[in-house]
């Protein structure tokens, strides 16, 4: 049973997603302030984070930053419809993907699933018999069912999202692989007009991944068709 914790001052809707998300099989808490939220995150940590973004006491900017300060755990931004600023700024603090409100129950339940099929790994632990999977070029390795990413030999702290992000670059290196597939394949939804998630990820994995040693970008961007793992 996935935990989830909702963070959100609008205790109506979360007593009515409270509701659905129990009926379809998870447990779930709920904070009306970023406060509490963190408190009960890093009490006893969820699976994922369902979080709002305008809340007293502490803004869900502010609890976002604090939670990626010390945790993975998938998070799911809720925002206001055409907020653009909020969701952008959401993906480059490390949340998972977005949701504008008001949404439907069918999109928020995909959305949660999509991103725990990525953050969660399959449940398989590697044996002797059945050593587990890895990504490998040049100095990066990506090992997907325990979502950890090294590189240089060293460990890079990089959200589920992000590791499925450059584990799909990796199954295609020298080829430009297209915002829709990377949208369809990692976050789970097809791609809509002006939606810059894809985009906020891959920037996010620039950061994060130390420069090469030959000094060639790692990941280069084709603009209308896609991005492109450096060979």
């Amino acid at each position: 049973m996935y935990q989830v914790l909702i963070i959100d001052d609008d205790t109506a809707l979360t007593d009515l997603l409270s509701e659905l998300l129990s009926l379809e099989g998870f447990a779930v808490r709920c904070a009306d302030n970023g406060q509490v939220g963190l408190e009960m995150a890093n009490a006893s940590p969820p699976d994922i984070i369902l979080l709002d973004v305008m809340m007293p006491v502490l803004n869900g900017m502010e609890t976002l930053r604090q939670l990626r300060a010390t945790s993975n755990v998938a998070i799911l931004m809720l925002t206001a419809r055409g907020e653009e600023v909020d969701r952008v700024m959401g993906l480059e603090l490390g949340a998972d993907d977005y949701l504008a409100k008001p949404f439907s129950d069918r999109e928020l339940l995909a959305r949660m699933r999509a991103i725990l099929r990525r953050t969660q790994g399959d449940g398989v632990e590697p044996t002797q018999s059945d050593e587990e999977p890895v990504l490998a070029h040049h100095d990066v390795r990506v090992y997907p069912r325990r979502l950890e990413t090294l590189c240089q030999d060293r460990a890079v702290e990089l959200t589920g999202m992000e590791t499925e992000m450059l584990a799909c670059l990796l199954h295609h290196p020298g080829e430009v692989v297209s915002k829709a597939l990377l949208s369809e394949q990692v976050l789970g939804k097809r791609l809509m007009p002006f939606d810059r998630a894809v985009d906020v990820h891959i920037s996010n994995l620039r950061k994060k991944l130390p420069e090469r040693l030959d000094g060639k970008p790692r990941i280069k961007t084709l603009r209308g068709k896609g991005y492109l793992w450096v060979d």
